[in-house]
């Protein structure tokens, strides 16, 4: 079964209003439909995905995008995730047991097993190995980058931002000029973000993360016409590898544009 059918037949509980509804309710009069299947909304990868929609809300309006996302957890993680990002409540879904996620074949994630482990202490296990590049293509060379900088990546904290809260004191985003510059990604810019999200997460980790079980299911972003037909889509390999081009995560909507020319 192709992706849209299945999204199309799905119901989950819609973080708004706590009711069941059809992921593709209400997108008739879209342009495009993007749909995103996150990890845990603890996850590293679901929090940094929401943040770069957030800061692109103008553009995807004009582009008369509809977004749906279905995230991994219940109704508490879902309001804490949208109040914490951001992300519009009668957008998101969740989804208690990665049902979905197993439907479209996504990635669950390493699978090592040790003696007498239970299911809970066996996902942290592959969690830690993943994390540290095991199973997780990718990940060491992204974390390295959210050190490094990155010159082709935009700015990611405006000069005037305060920063906080993290294990620093507050502090405003002109200090990163001084490890070179503006206009781009500077060194510790990306590492901040991700340390604030883990400070959010690990702060309120029952209500983001009721169960553990699910802690490497990786996710996918699926972008289809009206017709149904799909346009792009990308599945996520490993942790800190939610995009084809992490230094420009959502540079594959141009080519709804492109769609648009053709059709």
């Amino acid at each position: 079964m192709n992706p849209y059918a299945i999204f199309n037949q799905t119901k989950r509980q819609c973080v708004s209003d706590g009711m069941m509804r059809s992921l593709l309710e209400n997108c008739d009069t879209a342009s495009h439909i993007l749909i995103l299947v996150w990890p845990q909304l603890g996850d590293f990868d679901s929090l940094e995905y929401a943040w770069w929609l957030q800061r692109a809300a103008e553009q995807l309006t004009d582009k008369k995008l509809a977004i749906r996302a279905v995230g991994i957890g219940n109704l508490g993680s879902g309001k804490k995730f949208c109040e914490y990002t951001g992300f519009p409540p009668e957008n998101l879904f969740v989804e208690p047991n990665a049902e979905l996620h197993c439907q479209l074949n996504l990635y669950s994630g390493l699978n090592v097993s040790l003696p007498g482990l239970s299911q809970s202490q066996k996902a942290w296990l592959n969690l830690l190995l993943m994390c540290a590049g095991i199973g997780s293509p990718g990940t060491l060379a992204e974390v390295f980058r959210g050190y490094k900088g990155d010159r082709q990546a935009p700015q990611l904290i405006k000069d005037d931002e305060i920063i906080q809260p993290t294990p620093l004191p507050a502090f405003q985003g002109s200090f990163f000029q001084l490890a070179g510059g503006s206009g781009f990604q500077r060194p510790f810019e990306l590492a901040t973000l991700r340390l604030r999200n883990m400070m959010e997460v690990l702060k309120n980790w029952h209500i983001y993360v009721p169960d553990c079980a699910y802690l490497t299911q990786r996710g996918g972003t699926f972008l289809f016409d009206t017709k149904g037909q799909l346009v792009y889509e990308h599945r996520d390999r490993g942790i800190l590898g939610f995009a084809a081009n992490m230094s420009q995560p959502l540079s594959f909507l141009s080519l709804i544009e492109r769609d648009i020319c053709t059709q």
